[in-house]
């Protein structure tokens, strides 16, 4: 078990190459409109995109993954879920680093698919348990969208961390209902979060590639 909880932090490291630094999912766009300015600002939007926004979606694809569940149709739908361009680039290209870097470390067979869809089922062929690993799986998004918000703000090491703090309990809440849920409990309603992200290709300045 010592092992196994140590391999899922390895998976979900900010150290595992999966570029997920380059992307900040539309807070780029916020910090330059003036929408995303504080550390509260920072906790409000990161609780909106686990409880609401792609945060959601992709615990419940990532727990059917994980599960094993059929990936083909799951990326399908991962792709078809993803409502902007620089939101399906995001998730299409970290998902393919993360099978590319688990097919070379494990030697498993881990076809490039969107990314909760890959890392779920990079769970399920290492035989690590799915609940442990969901929640990992999420607190890293939250640790690299907050470090995100942290540049651009730009943010103090302890309002990012603050933030961090106050998604833990989110996040287990979040995990817990993902892992009951069914494909149809999919679904979001963060429009806010979904403009920024359209609005990011428009912006004359970026450090972020969504």
């Amino acid at each position: 078990m010592a092992e196994a909880g140590l391999t899922l932090h390895q998976l979900f490291s900010p150290a595992f190459p999966t570029g997920g630094f380059a992307y900040s999912h539309g807070i780029e766009t916020l910090v330059a409109e003036g929408g995303l300015a504080t550390g509260e600002d920072l906790e409000a939007w990161l609780e909106t995109w686990a409880r609401h926004g792609a945060g959601w979606q992709d615990a419940v694809l990532f727990a059917h993954a994980a599960r094993g569940d059929d990936v083909a149709a799951l990326d399908e739908l991962a792709s078809a879920l993803s409502g902007a361009a620089h939101r399906r680039r995001e998730t299409a290209l970290t998902g393919a680093a993360f099978a590319a870097t688990v097919r070379a470390v494990w030697g498993l067979d881990l076809p490039d698919m969107a990314y909760p869809v890959a890392a779920g089922r990079g769970v399920h062929l290492l035989s690590l348990e799915p609940r442990a690993a969901l929640e990992t799986f999420l607190l890293n998004a939250v640790s690299t969208y907050a470090g995100a918000a942290m540049r651009l703000v730009p943010l103090g090491q302890s309002d990012g961390q603050r933030a961090i703090a106050s998604l833990v309990p989110v996040v287990a809440e979040v995990s817990d209902d993902a892992m009951r849920a069914e494909l149809d409990d999919l679904g979001t309603f963060s429009p806010l979060m979904d403009i920024a992200a359209m609005r990011h290709e428009t912006l004359q300045t970026k450090l972020f590639r969504s």
